[in-house]
């Protein structure tokens, strides 16, 4: 089996930066993605991406909302029963790898282009969840 989601989009909104009690951080944002439709429209589809440890801690510090990024992970889909007793379900991306595109917007004319993997910045830290 294979479970890898490639995705090309803006950020929705900034993300949000946590710790848990463990002290592991975990960033959470969304980005819009295009869809195109027949006759040349498009539609975006919101898309909740969630990273962990020392990746969590650089999205928080580099991304903004409106800044274009690559993000590559697995998808999850989790369910649970809300409030009302209805059984729910929700998706988003666990992040492995992620590219900052485009300009930065705190220095106009400077191109960016950064990439970071998880499996290289976790290599040497251990934390037991």
């Amino acid at each position: 089996m294979y479970n890898r989601v490639f995705l090309v989009g803006n950020l929705a909104r900034d993300p949000e930066l946590r710790y848990t009690p463990a002290g592991v951080a975990v960033a959470r944002f969304a980005i819009a993605v295009n869809r195109p439709k027949k006759g040349g429209d498009s539609q975006a589809d919101f898309i909740s991406v969630v990273a962990w440890r020392r990746l969590a801690e650089i999205c928080a510090e580099y991304l903004k909302k409106g800044r274009q990024v690559a993000v590559s992970g697995r998808l999850e889909i989790r369910t649970f029963t809300g409030k009302d007793g209805q059984p729910r379900s929700f998706s988003e991306v666990t992040l492995d790898d992620m590219q900052m595109l485009g300009k930065r917007t705190d220095e106009p004319g400077k191109a960016e282009n950064v990439s970071v993997n998880s499996s290289e910045e976790q290599a040497d830290e251990e934390i037991p969840f």
